[in-house]
């Protein structure tokens, strides 16, 4: 009789004769590609065991089995070596095969495989941090569905690759899947976990008019989704390509490590050759003066100053990533750390940039719902950016009126007929033009709505063309939106040591000035042009370092100037995110004073590191030049504190935010 138990994996097609073994096979494998970087160091350290358990008489076996250790953990420094000399470059990996094998000319092969072994450690741990960001890279791309429930023009669903799927189709995505592309929501409500791009541990309620992004998982109901990008530029696929572009960067304390790395190891075979020659010309023996000098040499090394930094900023950008805000590599990390004045864009940063109607006031012989439905007709076929507010207000109450002959007026607002009358909308100067002034109770509602940081249309009636008794039928008040959580980011980026926050913005300056006082900036600067923006961004780098914040077009200028720009991912365009060092996912604000908390974090402790590797360098050579440290002990301390710095710098990728 056959098990239930094994019946039932034959039934799922999970049981085969084979399967085990392949599933045991492919755990191997996986262990394997984790760990394959520690397979040289653990080879030299077993070699050396077994070299040094073997009795002495056996001296052939002990020397093949030191030998094996040598070229287990040096053969890759060695061919490292050979290469930066080949580019008339030295580097610690000469250094420590030299020391090595300088051990084993004075019998000291098990002091000289020890170095090997921690040394090719060390290595392994570097390594193992530049992996550990690859495979957040991986775990990123490997979060994007394959397929995509595609709906065409007879609503017949079809999977496709998503490659395939263009901007303009429509998907649909049921729950418990993940959102194959970006998009905006046409059809459902329903909760969607998009921690994965923008950090944020709670679903988000989505509904029609919301913006999904690839990779986040839909929860509850079924949604139909209008593509809006390819698959290549979608919100992840920007975030791959800026990891993956970050790791190729440098920091300049990376960079100075690796200049200071070149002139350190001349320095030392200078003062190895001097520690080596000297002794010997005063008479000391020369198997005593050439172990002081290899010890000397292996102590001296700068292998944990030159840890000091990458570990740390690679690990940086890598957690970064995870909580929703993109290092453009060690440059931004190290600028970030000491910003100390944040300039904010206006529309679509410390707002929304998604205007809508807040106030309809007749002053006039017609009610609300009259009042925006003539607003409505006459800009449903306008291209101003507040037209799309008002058409989308009528249409949410059911009103539907159309206008004829409509004309654009610049500057000032719209005209058009509906029915048998004319109707104007548009700034007050509008009317001032038309000789109907606002007066009385409507210019009293206009000075209340404008101090409220809204920006206001009036709405005119008249029986002719010629306008020459307009009538004031009432005001509509539209606002950009302050970000919810945008005064919230503004107090933790003064708790994270920044001194002032301005407000840069091209709108007029009353509607500036009252949401600058709503988010609590420190300054306000408005009309502003993109050139002028620029200017006053170098203007403000005289007082500190700077960092501005911006996600269009017009901020792109300034985002260069400044000495971090930091760019809106989601609504982000492309050329504010090339301009930016830092890229803020899911337009969450509250990522930035993160992301400044973090890099300051990152460079304490690189200093903390370079304390530590100093501090050991300068004690073992104080103790090897007065004490005789023994090679073995040297060994010990200088590989030691390069392992300590290397697993310092990787404690980043467990960081968390004090907020």
């Amino acid at each position: 009789m056959i098990p239930d138990s094994v019946r039932e994996e034959r039934l799922q097609g999970e049981w085969s004769p084979t399967s085990r073994p392949i599933r045991a096979s492919h755990r191997v494998l996986a262990l394997w590609r984790r760990y394959r970087l520690f397979a040289e160091p653990g080879l030299t350290l077993l070699l050396a065991l077994a070299a040094w358990g073997i009795p002495a008489e056996w001296t052939g076996a002990r020397v093949a089995l030191y030998a094996a250790a040598y070229l287990a953990g040096g053969l890759r420094s060695t061919w490292q070596a050979v290469d930066a000399l080949r580019q008339r470059v030295i580097d610690v990996d000469l250094l420590m095969v030299l020391a090595a094998l300088g051990a084993a000319a004075i019998g000291q092969q098990a002091e000289g495989a020890s170095l090997l072994f921690l040394f090719s450690l060390s290595n392994a741990l570097q390594e193992h941090a530049v992996d550990r960001t690859r495979r957040a890279v991986e775990s990123l791309m490997r979060l994007r569905p394959e397929k995509a429930s595609v709906v065409d023009e007879r609503g017949t669903e079809r999977e496709v690759p998503v490659e395939h799927v263009l901007p303009g189709q429509w998907v649909v995505v049921r729950p418990g899947e993940q959102v194959p592309v970006d998009g905006e929501v046409v059809e459902g409500r329903s909760s969607v976990d998009q921690s994965t791009i923008t950090g944020e541990s709670i679903p988000v309620e989505k509904g029609p008019g919301d913006e999904v992004f690839a990779s986040t998982l839909n929860q509850m109901g079924t949604l139909r989704v209008r593509v809006t990008r390819r698959a290549s530029e979608t919100a992840l696929a920007r975030i791959v390509r800026l990891v993956a572009r970050a790791q190729a960067q440098k920091a300049q304390t990376q960079r100075r490590m690796e200049r200071l790395e070149q002139r350190y190891a001349w320095a030392v075979l200078g003062v190895t050759a001097v520690a080596a020659g000297l002794p010997l010309a005063l008479g000391v023996p020369f198997h005593e003066a050439f172990y002081r000098a290899m010890v000397l040499m292996v102590v001296a090394s700068p292998c944990a100053v030159v840890m000091a930094s990458p570990p740390a900023f690679l690990s940086a950008i890598a957690r970064g990533a995870r909580l929703g805000f993109l290092f453009k590599g060690g440059v931004s990390v190290e600028r970030a750390s000491d910003v100390e004045i944040v300039a904010f864009d206006k529309t679509g940063t410390l707002t929304t940039g998604k205007p809508r109607v807040t106030d309809v006031v007749p002053t006039g012989p017609v009610d609300r719902r009259e009042l925006l439905g003539l607003a409505a007709a006459v800009e449903r076929s306008s291209e101003h950016p507040l037209a799309e507010p008002l058409v989308r207000a009528a249409r949410d109450q059911g009103l539907e009126p159309t206008a004829q002959e409509v004309e654009a007026l610049p500057g000032l607002g719209v005209r058009g007929r509906v029915g048998d009358l004319w109707v104007w909308v548009g700034s007050p100067r509008l009317f001032e033009r038309l000789g109907a002034p606002l007066q009385g109770r409507p210019l009293e509602e206009l000075s209340g709505l404008e101090g409220q940081g809204k920006t206001v249309m009036a709405v005119g009636r008249a029986p002719d063309m010629a306008a020459s008794s307009v009538d004031i039928l009432g005001l509509l008040a539209v606002v950009d939106e302050v970000r919810p959580e945008a005064a919230e980011a503004v107090r933790r980026l003064r708790e994270a040591g920044v001194r002032q926050v301005v407000m840069l913005t091209g709108d007029n300056r009353r509607v500036a000035e009252a949401i600058g006082a709503q988010v609590g900036v420190d300054e306000v600067r408005a009309e502003l042009l993109p050139e002028q923006k620029q200017q006053v961004i170098a203007a403000l780098k005289d007082r500190g370092r700077t960092a501005m914040v911006g996600d269009g077009v017009n901020d792109a200028p300034a985002l260069a100037s400044a000495d971090l720009g930091i760019a809106m991912g989601a609504a982000g365009t492309d050329v504010a995110l090339e301009s930016a060092d830092l890229v803020l996912m899911g337009d969450r604000l509250l990522h930035l004073p993160e992301a400044l908390r973090l890099s300051r974090f990152t460079l304490a402790r690189v200093r903390q590191n370079l304390f530590i590797a100093f501090g050991v360098i300068g004690g073992l050579v104080l103790l090897t030049l007065s004490a005789g440290l023994p090679l073995a002990l040297g060994v010990l301390g200088h590989e030691g504190s390069t392992v300590l710095v290397a697993l310092n710098g990787l404690r980043l990728l467990a960081w968390r935010s004090p907020a």
